[in-house]
């Protein structure tokens, strides 16, 4: 079958150990199930994969790809929960959670196989091309604010880094969920675009708020974390979900992080409950990811050089059938 797979490890141009070409169908697994892959969407974790972060040179060739919405062996529309082992369903309860392309491979595919229990009904509401954009970006963002956060409407919120998959979807959840939503972006037309999606205004990155948030979303890492302990409320909440722009910020903000009794929070993905909370949540609502392109899969190289670069909203998704 044909797919898109890491070849190499290159921390410097991991684009560069990038493969497209045939590879083994899914092997029929006890526990497990075959998914025909409708469209796949592109996260940074791909790019991490091609460095090497989670992925050991021993387990190459390893397909990409860690989100998918496609059809089962039955013929049902399913999105795949991209975690395994969370639950000890397939793969027994003494293995490490990991996500697809780390130990499994990836749905940058014709098909791909997951344990059974990781299958979820796509709500017919939704495209695959939308369905593919939530077990991911839109699922850590969903963790992020209403389990990680725990904001309630009316609570603000600071979304560092507007145009990002992350960030997008928490700007469009937040408004749906009724937060005073805030976005930063050094972009000035993804600042334009965060407002039209919801959010009351759209900053240059460390600008003054015209107030202090019960939250900050925050994916950039470095480059923004003086400005998100900044902007937080006494007892706010920040929350961490990756670190794009690096994970050493030069000024750490510990004795505000203290003084103001400040919480940070880690997070990552989610449970299959809550994504099925969450695509109950958007065929219910009317909201929808922010798809920025959808592309063949034969040109998956280009989007992961968008992605890359951050010339991008929303999310990139690919189709393994054009």
């Amino acid at each position: 079958m044909f797919a898109a797979y890491a070849a190499r490890i290159d921390p410097d141009q991991p684009i560069d150990g990038l493969e497209l070409g045939e590879r083994p169908a899914p092997a029929v697994r006890p526990g497990w199930t075959t998914v025909t892959v409708r469209a796949a969407s592109l996260n940074h974790h791909d790019l991490w994969s091609l460095r090497g972060v989670g992925l050991s040179p021993d387990r190459l060739p390893m397909i990409l790809g860690c989100d998918a919405a496609g059809v089962d062996q039955d013929g049902n529309e399913v999105v795949l929960h991209s975690v395994i082992g969370q639950s000890g369903h397939g793969v027994g309860p003494q293995e490490p959670r990991s996500i697809l392309t780390e130990r499994y491979q990836g749905t940058f595919a014709e098909q791909v196989s997951v344990p059974s229990w990781n299958v979820l009904p796509k709500p017919k509401e939704l495209t695959f091309e939308e369905a593919a954009c939530l077990p991911t970006a839109w699922l850590t963002a969903y963790r992020m604010l209403f389990t990680n956060a725990g904001v309630r409407p009316g609570d603000a919120v600071l979304v560092q880094g507007a145009g990002g998959g992350v960030a997008t979807a928490a700007i469009v959840l937040g408004k749906a969920a009724g937060l005073r939503v805030f976005a930063t972006s050094r972009d000035r037309a993804k600042r334009e675009r965060a407002v039209e999606l919801g959010a009351l205004e759209a900053y240059e990155p460390g600008a003054r708020l015209p107030q202090r948030v019960d939250a900050v979303i925050e994916t950039v890492g470095a480059a923004t974390w003086s400005h998100s302990v900044k902007s937080l409320r006494p007892g706010g909440t920040l929350v961490i979900s990756g670190a794009t722009s690096g994970d050493r910020p030069a000024h750490a903000e510990l004795t505000r992080i203290f003084f103001l009794e400040l919480k940070v929070v880690g997070s990552t993905m989610g449970t299959k409950d809550e994504l099925e909370d969450l695509l109950a949540f958007c065929a219910h609502t009317g909201v929808r990811p922010v798809v920025d392109e959808v592309l063949p899969l034969d040109r998956v190289r280009e989007g992961l050089r968008r992605l890359e670069s951050g010339d991008l909203f929303g999310k990139i998704v690919v189709r393994p059938t054009g």
